[in-house]
């Protein structure tokens, strides 16, 4: 037997470790903590920085509360002594807790590091800080998955967790972060290209469900359109994204120009026009192919009673198969609504605005905060949208299946 396999240990470390995953994140945030700067300091914006590791940046108090949550964590990824369901509500709790004490200390080692060196420096987050919120997001993540949970619980986690931390955001708490001050340059500017994001992205999601959707029933009613069909949509899917917005702007300008009132109208090769059909281009399978899996998997045995009851097409249709394809239809819904929010960062290229103009000019300037001004924002749009449509995907199920 090779020296590498040990029955006898593997078997002794199942018995003793419920929960390996957490124990894999675990290992992983406090080995980022050692090992990679937890911060950023540079004298002005245009300087490079300095790195600053954890013990540097964290006061006595929250390197002891860090190391807390942290040993709590590791006793809540034993088999004992906390029973299974208490351990993963002690895992929400920690990684919550740790994350919050996480943000705090970089806020706080901010703050002290104007006070003690220079108004004018500049404090960004570090790859630490990184790996460590998304070590605490993952856990609380694969905590709801191995609980039994029902979906209030997790709703009711999610809005004190945002609340908490859109709390230290409202205290002032984060202002003398860099990411911060370059967000007080450009306030007015940010407003207007999110709202620009969440317009791009509703644009094209209408257009996709009343076209999708059609396209799914049609899929169901009449078989031998499927193949032909999906093929077109699976086509629309292998162009790259910029090649698609590209190859949009050569007939829309040349409609534009053809017709001046299309023009006026906002149809030309750059704009919002190509991004909106590149976006409903990309979303119109995941729609079909939801539509048409949410009503072929409707008993037939159901539809057939409800026409023995005397319902017509229509009724059957909208009373019966909506009904119950519904839950498979908002997960359509929810893909769809995720895939919008990211490619429409990529629609800035073509003048279509939104957060991701942030990202380019950043990238162009050399500028990481503007870089992040534009991806976080987005991540949290992509994160509160499929969250919400989980909660309808739960809600539109029967009462005694939901959770």
């Amino acid at each position: 037997m090779s020296a590498s396999h040990n029955p006898t240990r593997d078997a002794a470390s199942a018995r003793l470790v419920a929960n390996r995953v957490l124990v894999t994140l675990l290992c992983a945030g406090l080995l980022a903590a050692w090992l990679l700067p937890f911060a950023t300091m540079s004298p002005n914006r245009l300087a490079s920085g300095q790195t600053v590791g954890l013990s540097e940046a964290l006061s006595a108090w929250q390197a002891i509360a860090l190391l807390a949550l942290s040993a709590v964590l590791a006793v809540a990824a034993l088999r004992r002594p906390l029973p299974r369901e208490l351990a993963h509500g002690v895992v929400l709790l920690a990684s919550l807790g740790l994350l919050l004490i996480t943000l705090y200390s970089l806020g706080d080692y901010a703050q002290r590091t104007l006070v003690e060196k220079s108004p004018s420096a500049r404090v960004s987050q570090g790859s630490a800080f990184w790996v460590m919120a998304f070590c605490c997001a993952l856990a609380a993540i694969d905590a709801f998955q191995r609980a039994s949970s029902g979906w209030l619980l997790r709703l009711g986690y999610m809005l004190i967790a945002g609340g908490s931390v859109a709390m230290l955001f409202a205290s002032g708490h984060f202002d003398d972060l860099s990411i911060m001050r370059e967000y007080a340059n450009i306030r007015d500017n940010f407003s207007d290209q999110f709202i620009t994001h969440l317009v791009l992205v509703g644009s094209a999601l209408g257009p996709a469900l009343l076209i999708g959707v059609p396209l799914g029933l049609l899929a169901h009613r009449h078989v031998r359109l499927q193949g032909t069909l999906f093929s077109v949509l699976n086509f629309f899917q292998t162009i790259p994204s910029i090649a698609l917005f590209a190859l949009l702007v050569a007939p829309l300008s040349a409609l534009g120009n053809a017709f001046p009132l299309l023009g006026e109208w906002g149809i030309k090769g750059i704009g919002a026009a190509p991004a909106i059909i590149a976006l409903v281009m990309y979303a119109l399978l995941p729609v079909v192919r939801n539509t048409y899996a949410g009503l072929k998997g409707v008993p037939p045995a159901t539809v057939e009673a409800a026409r023995g009851m005397g319902m017509t097409a229509r009724q059957v249709l909208w009373r019966v198969e909506i009904p119950l394809a519904l839950p498979v239809m908002l997960s359509g819904l929810r893909i769809v609504t995720v895939q919008a929010i990211g490619l429409t960062v990529v629609a800035a290229l073509i003048g279509a605005g939104g957060l991701g103009a942030f990202i380019f000019q950043g990238l162009g300037q050399y500028a990481i905060d503007l870089v992040l001004l534009g991806a976080i924002p987005t991540i949290v749009l992509a994160v509160i949208a499929d969250f919400t449509l989980q909660m309808l995907v739960v809600l539109s199920k029967p009462a005694g299946t939901r959770r």
